[in-house]
């Protein structure tokens, strides 16, 4: 039987997993339930996320406002009664408060208060368990820190080549360096999130954060390509990379043998 690498403070504590996924998207039409290898994308992370459940003993809450979601997810073993209210279904709408309310409804149904809240986001499925292994440690390991984020390396960097525009008109580099950067090897690092997991501490909701980073988040640098969906561009690149075994490392809980499915 695996067992969860977790210390025992983490396994002793109760943890909610939450899977946020609304009906609509600016970027792609149906992003959430388009097939990746023939299975609705949301699917997978449902999938890690029952994975991980077992090995910690948590429990997984579904927020969505669409009817089809909620069908297929209970398709997958994840059923609830919570529907997301209108006004967290909008382009506009934070997902800080998308799972500020679904963690509070969680805890009146089930009449408990959880101490961690670990987020996997639908549009980035090539997380590993490690990952979440490695953003529990991370976050034991600084006990002031309220949360932790996944992040990979940024192709573009502020102090090199990210640019705005003045009001002048004129360009500018986002970001000013003490000395001019000549080269991109030379500009102090920067990172993007890539939406692997995001994982917080009761008190991050306590005390009314409404981003992801506060002035006591930490960054998780996942050590392999991950990257979120936001275009059909994207889903074509990573349906690419899987069908074609280009990923160093092993995946979780996706089966690379396309399995029709109806949506």
């Amino acid at each position: 039987m695996e067992r969860c690498v977790c210390s025992l403070f983490f396994q002793c504590m109760q943890t909610l997993i939450t899977i946020c996924a609304r009906g609509g998207s600016t970027g792609m039409t149906g992003k959430n339930i388009h097939p990746l290898l023939g299975v609705p994308l949301l699917v997978h992370s449902i999938r890690q996320a029952q994975d991980y459940a077992r090995l910690i003993d948590a429990d997984i809450a579904l927020s969505t406002d669409s009817p089809l979601i909620l069908g297929i997810a209970a398709e997958a073993g994840l059923r609830t009664d919570y529907k997301r209210p209108a006004e967290l279904a909008t382009d506009s709408a934070g997902k800080i408060d998308t799972m500020r309310h679904v963690l509070a409804y969680e805890e009146g149904r089930r009449g408990c208060m959880y101490d961690f809240l670990l987020d996997l986001d639908v549009t980035s499925p090539l997380r590993t368990k490690q990952d979440i292994e490695s953003a529990f440690a991370a976050l034991e390991a600084a006990p002031e820190a309220l949360n932790i984020f996944s992040v990979s390396v940024s192709r573009r960097n502020p102090y090199f080549n990210m640019l705005e525009r003045l009001p002048s008109g004129y360009a500018a580099v986002c970001k000013q360096p003490d000395n001019t950067v000549y080269a991109r090897q030379d500009a102090p690092p920067a990172f993007e999130m890539n939406a692997a997991c995001y994982l917080f501490r009761r008190a991050f909701f306590e005390e009314g954060c409404r981003s992801s980073v506060s002035d006591k988040s930490l960054m998780l640098e996942t050590p392999h390509i991950c990257f979120d969906i936001d275009t059909p561009q994207d889903f074509a690149f990573m349906e690419f990379l899987l069908q074609e075994d280009r990923l160093d490392f092993p995946l979780w809980m996706m089966n690379t043998q396309r399995v029709p499915v109806s949506v």
